[in-house]
């Protein structure tokens, strides 16, 4: 079956998932999870895949083993390509809606390091810049873990000071979950997104790349 868009149900799922975030719920309402969110979310990851790669699907299950919120199960549903390690396409559906998003979010120490270098010379720094300013003109948030401060040894007057506090940047776009979201048009919508952020992506794949520490 090709996409059709995500039905209301699935938003309404994530709605009581949110009020009753247990085990009781869940096992209640599973039904609704596989035909209305998890059922659409691998057809439009299917019918994304040959432009863009497969996507892979998020378990639904939060690992709370050092989480102080100890509920057990996530209020989304997600999908990532991955491009490198922590480098990519995603794509969310939860009760607020849709979201769409591309880059590089977590980065290992190494990675981080090779993202400040690359930020800081002029001819890897500025494209970059250029291609943020070109995301955010086009309506895109960009977003990540950064600094509130500098980082050690960058003068607070460097041109992409801002850039430089990021430890992850990604850019993306949410948008709440009117009619055309129970439609094919969703996949429009993700796939102009992520053909929008891939110089973002390329950039980061070609600069921060994967992590080449050993897995802990």
């Amino acid at each position: 079956m090709g996409f059709t868009g995500f039905p209301d149900e699935a938003f309404v799922f994530y709605e009581g998932l949110e009020a009753d975030n247990s085990k009781t719920y869940w096992n209640r309402h599973k039904h609704f999870y596989e035909e209305a969110v998890r059922e659409p979310m691998l057809a439009l990851a299917g019918e994304l895949a040959g432009e863009f790669g497969q996507a892979a699907l998020f378990r639904p299950y939060r690992d709370v083993r050092f989480a102080k919120d100890k509920s057990p199960y996530k209020n989304h549903q997600g999908a990532f390509v991955a491009l490198a390690p922590s480098i990519g396409l995603y794509v969310q559906v939860g009760a607020d809606g849709l979201y769409a998003a591309g880059g590089c979010y977590n980065e290992a120490s190494d990675q981080l390091a090779r993202y400040r270098a690359a930020v800081d010379e002029d001819l890897t720094g500025k494209p970059l810049e250029q291609i943020v300013t070109a995301l955010e003109d086009a309506g895109y948030t960009i977003d990540g873990d950064r600094l509130k401060t500098r980082p050690r040894g960058v003068a607070d007057d460097h041109p992409r000071l801002d850039l430089l506090r990021h430890r992850s940047l990604y850019a993306g776009r949410r948008w709440e979950p009117e009619p055309w979201v129970h439609t094919a048009e969703v996949l429009e919508r993700v796939r102009e997104s992520w053909r929008a952020f891939g110089p973002l992506v390329d950039w980061l794949g070609a600069h921060v790349r994967g992590s080449e520490l050993p897995r802990r």
